[in-house]
């Protein structure tokens, strides 16, 4: 029997492409009830209608609490009774995190605290939180603001494990395709509307995972998580360049225009430090790195001649299996926008 079978599972930031994937993945199974929890009553409306046409006898299982994670009383309202919790809730945008930074604050690290500290209080059994390669090295805002949420968990995550059964884990991944803001919806609008698709530098490497494989990131690290755990899958990668061609070999070829790379953009992303992957697990198409469980007694370590503190490279998306660009397309043709967006020409 499912771990799933009968809970409830509150989904922060619930009505984004992760949450409606999630829902797509849980919906149909014996879950006894999802928690929708954000801040846009809207989107909330539009998936309540959605699940009532399309899913008529499960979409009662969906209950929607507007609540935001900045205001930590509207999220212990919605806690009791939650069993787990897929802590989705971000500013995720790099640009406007640059020019709104105390906003991503907010949300990204004061709302991850008032989540999980609702969570233990409430008595939560488990809690995933979702994080970017952002967070590894980060150069930006929105990378800080993630960075600093992943020691916000790791912090609540000791202490649950002191105080209570609460079991707290990360997740980390990269960029996920079709998601709400991201890049190849874009280039697919370009296209549609006869403009040349925007490149900020071809040369430019992301990973790249659909929304099934976070869910199943999210699912593996729910299971297998001690606590303070970080889990990270690995992943395939390609230039900017390169996907552009791929999304254009679909679709058609409009022309592209370089436009330089945005604020706070890197040239690579990294999803593993060197410091983190000393004390990583491999388990096959995941990575787990534990916590660091050391206290403030320093001198111990000293002592002990504990000097090792890197490995010689961490995981990039410069280092990681390269896809070309017949690789990308059988990569994007995975993503259910881009099948619909298919059967969209077919049709016309």
């Amino acid at each position: 029997m499912s771990a799933f079978s009968g809970a409830t599972l509150m989904i922060t930031g619930g009505t984004g492409s992760f949450g409606n994937t999630v829902l797509k993945h849980f919906l149909e199974t014996d879950i006894g009830q999802i928690r929708i929890f954000s801040r846009d009553e809207k989107k909330q409306d539009d998936m309540r209608h959605e699940l009532q046409a399309k899913h008529p006898d499960a979409a009662k299982k969906v209950k929607f609490y507007v609540g935001d994670v900045r205001d930590p009383r509207s999220v212990a309202d919605a806690m009791p009774g939650v069993d787990f919790i897929f802590h989705a809730a971000a500013l995720k945008q790099v640009p406007s995190c640059e020019f709104f930074p105390m906003q991503a604050v907010k949300t990204n690290v004061e709302g991850t605290d008032n989540v999980l500290h609702a969570a233990i209080d409430a008595g939560v059994k488990r809690v995933v939180c979702l994080s970017t390669d952002k967070a590894a090295y980060p150069i930006n805002a929105m990378g800080i603001s993630k960075a600093m949420m992943e020691h916000v968990i790791y912090a609540n995550a000791r202490v649950a494990a002191e105080r209570s059964e609460t079991v707290i884990c990360c997740t980390r991944y990269g960029n996920v395709m079709c998601s709400r803001g991201s890049v190849i919806p874009l280039f697919i609008d370009q296209i549609h509307a006869g403009s040349p698709i925007t490149i900020t530098n071809p040369e430019m490497t992301r990973f790249l995972m659909n929304l099934d494989e976070a869910v199943e990131l999210v699912r593996f690290a729910f299971e297998h998580a001690n606590p303070g755990d970080l889990f990270i899958q690995k992943a395939d990668a390609s230039t900017i360049g390169d996907l552009a061609k791929g999304v254009q070999q679909l679709f058609g070829d409009t022309g592209t225009n370089i436009i330089g790379t945005r604020h706070g953009e890197k040239l690579y992303e990294t999803l593993m430090t060197r410091e983190e992957r000393l004390r990583s697990e491999d388990m096959g198409h995941y990575f787990r790195v534990a916590a660091d469980n050391r206290d403030l007694n320093y001198d111990k370590y000293f002592v002990e001649g504990k000097v090792e503190t890197q490995a010689e490279e961490s995981y990039t998306s410069h280092n990681t299996v390269r896809l070309d660009v017949d690789g990308v397309v059988k990569k994007i043709l995975t993503t259910d926008y881009v099948q619909e967006e298919l059967k969209g020409i077919r049709h016309n």
